[in-house]
C-alpha cells in the first residue's frame, strides 16, 4: 500500500562519510537527487556514481555508437557540477538490462571497491506513483542495488570478487531510493538547487530530443516543481525525497 501523501518526511541521516549512487542511465540522478548530492559534497562527503549503461539507446535520432560516448561525456560533466569526480560505467546494454547474478555481482563489486555507508538508487518498483509504467532498466538496477548492498558483505556470494582483491564490505548502513512513491526521508534542496539545474542542463542532447521547450526553462521548472511538492512534507523547504531502507 502507498504511504499517505501527507506523511511528514524525516531528515536523512548525516552521520556518514561515503555514498555510492547506482542507477541505470545518464541523467537518472539529475532528475532524481542531484540537489541532495550537491549538499552532501558541500559538507565534505564523498559521493561516487556508478551507471549500469552509457544510455546509448536513449536518443532515437542518434545511433548507439554515437549516442553512448556523447551521453558518457555529458554525465561526467553533469557529475562534476555537483562535486562528483568519480563516475564508473558497468557497460550493460541500454534498454535490456537484466536483473540477475551478473548485475548483482557488478554492483557488489562497486560496493566493495568504494566501501560506502550509504547506497543510493532509483525507483525499483513497476510504476511511478501507481500511474506511469517504469522502465525495465530502472526496475532491474534498483532491485539489484538493494540486493547487492547485502551481497557485498558476504564472502561466499561471488567469491570471485575476493579473488580479484575486492574484500567483503558489510558497512552499508542504508539504501536510499530516489523517485519512490513511498518516501520516508528528505534532504533540504535550497542550497543545491542552482547546481542541480546546471547539472541537469549538461544533458542537453537528451533534453533537446525530449522537448521543444527552452532547456533551462524545462530543467528549472521540473526540478523546482518536484522540490516544492516534496517540501510540503518537509517543513515548507524545497527538498529531495528518498525511501530509506536501513540495513
Amino acid at each position: 500500500m502507498t504511504e499517505p501523501t501527507t506523511r511528514h518526511l524525516a531528515p536523512m541521516p548525516d552521520d556518514w562519510q561515503r555514498a555510492l549512487a547506482v542507477v541505470a542511465h545518464p541523467d537518472d540522478l539529475e532528475y532524481g537527487c542531484s540537489a541532495a548530492v550537491a549538499a552532501w559534497t558541500d559538507a565534505g562527503r564523498e559521493v561516487v556514481y556508478v551507471l549500469a549503461t552509457r544510455g546509448e539507446a536513449g536518443i532515437d535520432t542518434l545511433e548507439p555508437a554515437t549516442c553512448g560516448p556523447l551521453r558518457e561525456r555529458e554525465q561526467r560533466a553533469s557529475a562534476a557540477v555537483v562535486g562528483v569526480s568519480q563516475v564508473d560505467f558497468l557497460d550493460h546494454r541500454d534498454g535490456v538490462v537484466e536483473y540477475g547474478p551478473a548485475l548483482r555481482r557488478d554492483i557488489a563489486a562497486a560496493v566493495r571497491r568504494y566501501r560506502p555507508e550509504l547506497v543510493i538508487t532509483l525507483n525499483h518498483r513497476d510504476t511511478w506513483g501507481g500511474t506511469y509504467w517504469n522502465t525495465p532498466d530502472h526496475v532491474a538496477v534498483g532491485r539489484a542495488t538493494l540486493d547487492a548492498a547485502g551481497d557485498a558483505g558476504n564472502r561466499w556470494i561471488f567469491p570471485e570478487l575476493t579473488e580479484r582483491g575486492l574484500q567483503p564490505w558489510d558497512g552499508v548502513r542504508w539504501v536510499a531510493v530516489a523517485g519512490s512513491s513511498s518516501p520516508t526521508h528528505a534532504v533540504d534542496a535550497t542550497d543545491g538547487m542552482e547546481r542541480a539545474v546546471r547539472s541537469l542542463l549538461e544533458h542537453r542532447s537528451c533534453i533537446e530530443a525530449l522537448t521543444d521547450e527552452d532547456p533551462e526553462t524545462y530543467a528549472r521548472g521540473f526540478l523546482t516543481r518536484t522540490a516544492e511538492e516534496t517540501g510540503q512534507r518537509f517543513g515548507g523547504r524545497p527538498a529531495v525525497a528518498f525511501e530509506l531502507f536501513p540495513r
